[in-house]
């Protein structure tokens, strides 16, 4: 959940580090500046809308550089690999729009609907790096947190190959400096101990949810659980899997909260369940992992409903389009008879 939350009256979200550059490598920024893309295609891109359908439409992956457009063998040092410096090639259509949000200096509302949007999962990883080059190490936690168990996928490498969830992704980007031919802004090092002892936390309990949940349901390994070693961006190495934790309603901001109004907890509603739990049981303390487990479960059940909207909403918009595109074919069709008959 965002810095602030939704309710922050201050909508202006500020800009960490350098404020021209967004913090990007200099090869990088200075290839995204000179392209024909960025400064054609995109410069008549106007609005926030426009450059999400942008999006929407052209980005497949997430690298820096398009595949086989930047040749790195052979060069050694700061020339070569994840520095970015020495020999440039084509930027990539993701690098070139995630600049041209930063051009339109998002307000907090509108990264929040970025990360929360259904239309494509690039939109939100867009989002979230927006995050990542733009807002303080401080504040990456208080944003990734209620979305390192999401598990939309989508593939992240130019050519293919490097599937990973939204969460995995999100635990790379808190835990490693580099992504493919670049590197992130750097995070100090007290900070960075303090995620990695979140995270550590964070996977504990989901692993306990898990343990829970595989005991009351005798299903065994979930779906989730076959994303065993996937890739993490060039480094050869693997991303550890946790059981999927939902998003609760509180986590869920502006556009999609507004479809999902009815799901809405009070603040007190998880005492009020924790009271009437004690209250059945005879009053008794229940142990860590029951609480866990009964929390989890209301959690989950709302979450699994609020995907129900999600993905009714996206059918609802393709039909939409579908039509639309089928009714302007039959249009331009009777166009083109009338023009014969006239003729």
């Amino acid at each position: 959940m965002a810095p602030g939350g939704a309710s922050s009256k201050n909508n202006v979200l500020p800009l960490w580090g350098n404020e021209k550059t967004m913090n990007l490598n200099n090869l990088i920024l200075t290839n995204i500046q000179s392209s024909h893309y960025f400064k054609v295609n995109l410069f008549e891109l106007k609005t926030y809308h426009e450059v999400i359908d942008e999006i929407y439409y052209k980005v497949a992956h997430l690298e820096p550089w398009e595949k086989g457009s930047r040749k790195t063998s052979g060069q050694t040092g700061m020339c070569g690999g994840v520095r970015g410096v020495g020999a440039g090639g084509i930027v990539s259509t993701a690098f070139c729009l995630l600049y041209k949000l930063f051009t339109l200096k998002l307000t907090r509302k509108q990264v929040n609907g970025l990360l929360t949007h259904c239309d494509s999962p690039y939109i939100r990883a867009l989002g979230f790096m927006y995050i990542r080059y733009t807002q303080p190490p401080a504040d990456l936690w208080d944003w990734y947190e209620g979305y390192l168990d999401d598990d939309e996928e989508l593939d992240v490498k130019a050519g293919g190959g490097c599937m990973m969830t939204i969460g995995e992704m999100l635990r790379h980007y808190l835990t490693k400096l580099e992504w493919y031919s670049t590197l992130f802004p750097r995070i100090p090092v007290p900070i960075q101990k303090d995620l990695e002892r979140k995270l550590m936390e964070h996977g504990v309990m989901a692993k306990v949810v898990d343990r829970n949940n595989g005991l009351e349901g005798g299903n065994g390994p979930t779906a989730a659980s076959n994303h065993q070693n996937s890739s993490s961006p060039g480094l050869g190495g693997s991303v550890n899997d946790f059981k999927d934790r939902h998003i609760t309603d509180e986590e869920v901001s502006w556009g999609e909260a507004e479809r999902i109004a009815r799901l809405r907890r009070s603040p007190s509603r998880e005492k009020r369940a924790r009271d009437e739990g004690g209250r059945r049981h005879g009053g008794g303390e229940r142990s860590n992992e029951e609480r866990v487990e009964r929390d989890r479960s209301i959690v989950r059940r709302e979450r699994d409903e609020a995907i129900d909207v999600r993905r009714h909403d996206r059918e609802r918009r393709e039909h939409h389009h579908h039509h639309h595109h089928h009714r302007d074919k039959l249009h331009r069709e009777d166009g083109r008879s009338k023009d014969r008959r006239r003729r």
